[in-house]
């Protein structure tokens, strides 16, 4: 009798056990491994369209100061084709193109000309580098301030949108000989510029980069 009665003591004594464990091995604690998710889905490949952002309109005195008026549907259709589009951003992205170009056409840098501009455009500056090489010369400039960078014209051809920035900037230009001697320009005096580059990219690409396939003076 009193065997039976230990069996069954040690039995609800284990059920006993087992509900307590399993109430706190049942629980999250926090620090449970995640399950691991298909690559498709870290990806967010699996992961349903993500929604277009809604576009804020520029204000319109901002919108004047950097849109000029012939470039404002162009600008439409870029928008329209790609709502992610931000004008001011794209200025800013513009500018800085504008300085590294400059620079690096500057120290005959056509390597990193390469991957700013398109061939045409690389062929062009490739061919004043060893022009100003063969004659012995070097250029000392720098870049003072770009005081004002406004899109001028705007198109988009299917996928394609070229947008074309007026740039007027201050360059301080110099061109020195193998003796470092001064051959043209002043260090002290800037130098106005007025430039028209376009830009060209593939809308909705997963490039988000603009490449310069055009430079010319603004008249």
């Amino acid at each position: 009798m009193m065997l039976y009665l230990e069996i069954i003591l040690l039995a609800v004594i284990a059920g006993v056990l087992a509900v307590r464990l399993y109430s706190v091995l049942g629980k999250r604690t926090g620090h449970e491994q995640q399950v691991a998710k298909p690559a498709e889905e870290r990806l967010g490949m699996g992961a349903p369209p993500r929604q277009t952002p809604e576009v804020q309109p520029e204000p319109s005195s901002l919108a004047d100061s950097i849109i000029e008026p012939p470039a404002r549907a162009g600008v439409r259709a870029v928008v329209a084709a790609e709502p992610g589009f931000d004008v001011a951003r794209f200025l800013d992205g513009a500018r800085e193109a504008y300085r590294m170009v400059l620079e690096a056409y500057w120290k005959g840098d056509a390597k990193e000309l390469g991957w700013l501009v398109s061939d045409d455009v690389g062929s062009s500056f490739a061919a004043a580098i060893a022009e100003r090489e063969a004659a012995g010369h070097r250029l000392d400039n720098r870049l003072i301030a770009i005081e004002r960078a406004t899109i001028a014209n705007a198109v988009v051809e299917g996928r394609i949108a070229r947008i074309t920035v007026r740039f007027d900037a201050d360059i301080a230009a110099v061109t020195r000989d193998a003796e470092d001697h001064v051959v043209a320009g002043s260090m002290t005096d800037a130098v106005q510029t007025h430039d028209m580059w376009t830009f060209e990219r593939t809308l909705r690409a997963a490039d988000p980069n603009w490449t310069l396939v055009d430079t010319d003076e603004a008249a």
